[in-house]
């Protein structure tokens, strides 16, 4: 693994681990830490070994408590298109399923950096937020988008217009969060589920996660013809003959991800 100033990376058996590390500054998103995280997650998602991934932040206050407001008061449109805002594209495009383990507050790119995950474990604690407007600006890395697609219209806009933050445990009453936890476990029960998603057959695993994401990205039929074909092609894999020999024989399979 690359080292880096603004993450920390490591790997517990088949789950690969990323943390946000500027705590004194509520682990703020400035362009340097983005890049670092979309290299990080991309060498994660080259590793065979790796199953599931997990992002997480830093000390006990704080996820993301959005970008580093300072770095980007003086930027003009061009600079902001050339800063490094592509690697929000890197962590958009991992084909390894996605975990955030949340804790404190998450907010503007620290929301839509947990909204890019598949996954969500969140403290009891969290409050996630878009408070972009009171800068004069709004959502930039897909916070109007995917909380529109999967919260709804009307609690999207209270949120995006007035900045009103949302609690981890409302976000799960509307399906946003699998999981709130005690304040502080959030990261011991996200190990939990990444570890029950790393055991599955792998390629499989990539292909659920494609066909599931379709469902927010195409029409009916062509999110339908997706999941067809992913279907089949699974049908090539060895991990399909084991896992449906070992069904007949009642064991566990043992996957290899081919």
């Amino acid at each position: 693994m690359a080292q880096y100033q603004y993450i920390l990376v490591e790997r517990d058996e088949r789950v690969g681990i990323v943390t946000l590390n500027r705590p004194e500054q509520l682990n703020a998103l400035n362009f340097q830490l983005v890049g670092e995280l979309g290299d990080a997650l991309q060498e994660f998602d080259r590793d065979e070994t790796i199953g599931c991934i997990i992002i997480t932040g830093s000390g006990e206050k704080s996820f993301a408590a959005g970008a580093d407001i300072k770095e980007m008061a003086d930027k003009s449109p061009i600079e902001m298109m050339i800063s490094g805002f592509e690697a929000w594209g890197a962590i958009r495009h991992i084909r390894t399923p996605l975990i955030a383990a949340v804790n404190g507050y998450a907010l503007g790119g620290g929301c839509e950096l947990a909204l890019h995950c598949d996954m969500i474990v969140a403290s009891e604690n969290v409050r996630f937020g878009q408070p972009e407007i009171g800068l004069g600006i709004i959502p930039g890395a897909g916070g109007t988008q995917r909380l529109a697609r999967t919260l709804g219209k009307y609690r999207t806009m209270e949120m995006v217009l007035t900045g009103a933050q949302i609690s981890a445990q409302e976000l799960a009453e509307h399906g946003l969060v699998n999981r709130v936890v005690p304040k502080g476990e959030h990261l011991t029960e996200a190990i939990k589920l990444a570890k029950l998603v790393a055991a599955q057959a792998p390629i499989a695993a990539r292909l659920a996660k494609e066909a599931v994401q379709a469902a927010f990205e195409t029409s009916l039929e062509e999110g339908l013809e997706i999941e067809r074909k992913n279907f089949f092609l699974l049908f090539s894999t060895e991990d399909m003959r084991e896992g449906m020999r070992a069904f007949t024989e009642k064991r566990k399979p043992q996957f290899k991800g081919k």
